[in-house]
């Protein structure tokens, strides 16, 4: 069974910066898209962005311009950098990717913004 561990999460303060990390537990070479949703209790997972395999991105309107998806294969790691947090940013934030027809989500990581 595939994995995916997610980290990097913690406090930080509105305006830092902060890099989520997602690693693999086998090759993501093969992997189309690997993709960061983020959670907060009461409401749906929302897809943030996707780091697609040939070095292309898809980011949704409401993070472009500060968070950026990123993918190293040979690391079997895929990033997501978030710039200029925000305290809506608060959520758990999980990454995401299809291994073989299989939907494989890691087990998320906290990030809680304050002023």
């Amino acid at each position: 069974q595939v994995q995916l561990v997610e980290s990097g999460g913690g406090s930080a303060q509105a305006g830092e910066s902060r890099r989520l990390s997602c690693v693999a537990s086998e090759s993501i070479s093969g992997v189309p898209a690997m993709a960061w949703y983020r959670q907060v209790p009461g409401e749906a997972r929302k897809f943030l962005a996707s780091a697609i395999r040939g070095g292309s991105t898809n980011t949704m309107d409401f993070v472009k311009g500060r968070f950026f998806a990123s993918r190293d294969d040979d690391k079997n790691t895929a990033y997501l950098q978030m710039n200029n947090l925000e305290v809506e940013d608060t959520a758990v934030y999980y990454c995401n990717a299809q291994f073989r027809g299989s939907t494989v989500w890691g087990q998320g990581t906290q990030v809680t913004v304050s002023l």
